[in-house]
């Protein structure tokens, strides 16, 4: 018996101009033309280890668009890791793929090998943010946090941040979500919590965004909503997760920064965001043989 399909109708915005894409529900998948969009991935992705072969698995059976935090590739971004690595495993679902790019993407010189391997769903080459729409009623952002790499950085009045605080203006969605790979908090004991990242965290607040995704650390953090300064912020705040469990092997967490809610360290996976009307439900979704759980909802401002 042929497994059924459905689709999940995506339009496509920012530096590729507007378009629309449709992203196939693989064999397995639960969506349907009336049930909501899918946001779904991790960051810390491919090597020569089986991490990445788990986490691919379980998106066999996740319909919707898959994100990539970063890092897609290691150690250092080439074409032939891309085809070695990463495309044997998450390379299957690159159709519906919208990625961001990590520090080890640009291991190699401007990131060819991640640019020459995603082409246009990755952006314009030296400047790789973008933007689209899922649904009717959330807009996503896909930023580059590897700021010293592209022209103006992170830096407030930079390209990149005076783009995202146009997007946001010109798109009146009611929820916003971001994703990149440097994360602006987090507890990990192996990369600390990034400040050249807070002027784009900055704009995102001002604009009510929902929700940043980034990875970095690879592990699993969820951050109570919070302001750009940190700050628990329950009416304007911005959730922030911590999404490195891609395939890379494990980091641990060093101190516990504030707000921080639930944490993991040994267990392989990838973040669902189900993207409701005025809210959204986050699942941690484990690797085969692991039961490490959190999930949530929370509403859009």
């Amino acid at each position: 018996m042929t497994p059924r399909r459905s689709t999940v109708a995506i339009a496509l915005t920012g530096v590729l101009g507007a378009a629309s894409i449709t992203a196939l529900a693989l064999p397995g998948g639960a969506a349907s033309a009336a049930a909501d969009p899918v946001l779904v991935g991790a960051g810390d992705i491919s090597n020569s280890g089986s991490g990445d072969t788990a986490t691919a698995a379980l998106l066999d059976n996740i319909a919707g668009t898959v994100f990539t935090a970063g890092d897609n590739v290691y150690s250092n971004g080439t074409a032939s890791e891309f085809n070695t690595y990463y495309n044997p495993t998450w390379g299957r679902h690159k159709a519906r793929t919208r990625p961001s790019p990590g520090n080890h993407d640009y291991n190699t010189s401007g990131a060819s090998g991640y640019y020459g391997y995603f082409g246009s769903a990755a952006g314009e080459p030296g400047k790789g943010y973008y933007s689209y729409n899922i649904g009717a009623n959330w807009h996503v952002v896909a930023l580059n946090s590897n700021c010293g790499s592209i022209s103006g950085g992170c830096a407030a009045g930079g390209a990149q941040e005076r783009w995202l605080r146009a997007d946001l203006a010109a798109n009146p969605r009611a929820c916003t979500v971001a994703y990149w790979h440097h994360p602006r908090w987090t507890s990990g004991a192996n990369h600390s919590p990034n400040t050249a990242v807070a002027p784009l965290v900055q704009a995102l607040y001002d604009n009510n965004a929902d929700v940043i995704v980034a990875g970095h650390n690879h592990q699993y953090e969820r951050f109570a909503p919070q302001n750009p300064s940190g700050g628990a912020d329950s009416a304007r705040g911005i959730r922030q997760f911590v999404a490195g469990m891609g395939g890379a092997s494990h980091y641990s967490f060093g101190t516990i920064r504030p707000n921080s809610q639930a944490r993991n360290s040994d267990t392989y996976g990838v973040l669902k965001l189900t993207l409701h009307a005025g809210s959204y439900s986050w699942q941690f979704v484990p690797q085969a043989g692991k039961t490490y759980a959190d999930s949530g909802t929370t509403n859009c401002h």
